[in-house]
């Protein structure tokens, strides 16, 4: 997508420099635009885990290409596979929660079992990282034309010229993948389409991505927005203010049950109540075909106390600043997901089509 005019990806290899990974910095956004080198596994794990990237596609995307770097690190190693899987362990132990990056993983490790020489397993892991990147790419350009479908629905009722009111949480943009996004891309598709949208973007406390990402992704591409406190969404579908949800997905069990960013679930029960369509979009990377029962079995991480106690924001004399929203003695919890059971989704937007959300359907369209 766009920035200040110029198309970016979220993660990507040096140009002339492959041995460096380079990603957009999502902690400095939306008030400085930043490139960070990344050069070993082990500062690609710190960039997942700490989240200057985030986001199921794009943290799958940086892992796959820290693969590449765990191969490069290896070659000076004795016992090359053995050091490779050690730079996956260090991987898969950064975000518990998204089975995009487990995905990711896994594959190059399957296509390192397949090399016969050292040689040939690196040349493949930087084949098969570029390939999960071009995927993404590919996946979430059919998931939005998918989904503009469902805009054109709603379009299609309303009065000429008035726009179809989306509501979205966090991001599910493209900063959260390679490029386009998944709850994003109906919506940039619907604009290309020509369609009049406005879209209501979540704050998502505590790390706001709503506000300092999604927005900003917004307000690069020309899309009407505005931002709402998190408690505001039911409001607006009481007062038929929303015409749809689209949210994204960290993890989606077999059965339908759909983990993402804390506070989706009562976005799903609001939406529920006033027969507002609630959509969830990600591509089949998402699923976890081992896992039934979301509430049971998703593992939710728990973040940090500081996220919720600590806020950054700019100064009236521009300068970024830290406060404290609360004493030091009041303790603080920071689930970073909720389980949104497959009952209250109207549908799952994939790459193979809108799919209802339940085992059998998930089976056909991705048997």
């Amino acid at each position: 997508m766009l920035v200040d005019g110029k198309p970016y990806r979220t993660v990507w290899l040096k140009p002339d420099e492959p041995h460096i990974v380079q990603i957009i910095d999502q902690r400095k956004l939306p008030w400085k635009f930043e490139v960070v080198d990344l050069r070993t596994v082990d500062e690609v794990a710190r960039a997942i885990k700490d989240m200057w990237v985030r986001g199921a596609g794009c943290i799958a995307a940086t892992a796959a290409y820290g693969m590449w770097l765990a191969s490069l690190e290896a070659m000076r190693d004795p016992d090359y596979k053995l050091a490779t899987k050690l730079g996956a362990r260090k991987l898969l132990q950064t975000r518990p929660t998204a089975v995009n990056l487990m995905w990711a993983i896994e594959r190059q490790l399957a296509a390192l079992s397949k090399a016969r020489t050292d040689i040939q397993a690196l040349e493949m892991t930087r084949e098969t990282a570029e390939s999960i990147a071009d995927e993404d790419v590919s996946a979430c350009r059919a998931i939005g034309e998918h989904g503009l479908t469902l805009i054109q629905s709603i379009y299609r009722g309303k009065k000429p010229g008035e726009p179809v009111n989306i509501l979205t949480h966090c991001n599910a943009g493209w900063l959260a993948f390679v490029d386009i996004g998944s709850a994003t891309a109906p919506i940039y598709a619907a604009k290309k389409a020509g369609i009049p949208i406005h879209v209501w973007v979540d704050e998502t406390r505590p790390r706001n991505q709503g506000s300092r990402l999604t927005a900003w992704e917004l307000s690069q591409e020309g899309i009407p927005h505005t931002i709402i406190p998190d408690n505001t969404g039911g409001h607006l579908m009481q007062h038929e203010k929303v015409d749809m949800v689209i949210t994204g997905a960290d993890r989606i069990t077999r059965k339908g049950d759909v983990a993402n960013k804390i506070g989706t679930y009562l976005k799903a029960l609001a939406a529920k109540d006033n027969g507002v369509p609630f959509y969830v979009a990600a591509p089949g990377s998402t699923i976890d075909w081992e896992m039934n029962d979301g509430l049971l079995e998703v593992p939710i991480e728990q973040r940090g106390e500081e996220e919720v106690a600590l806020i950054e924001g700019m100064t009236s004399a521009g300068k970024l600043e830290t406060v404290r929203l609360f004493p030091q003695a009041s303790p603080a919890a920071n689930y970073g997901f909720d389980v949104t059971p497959a009952r209250h989704i109207t549908g799952i937007i994939t790459e193979r089509g809108v799919v209802r959300a339940d085992e059998a359907a998930l089976d056909r369209a991705f048997s």
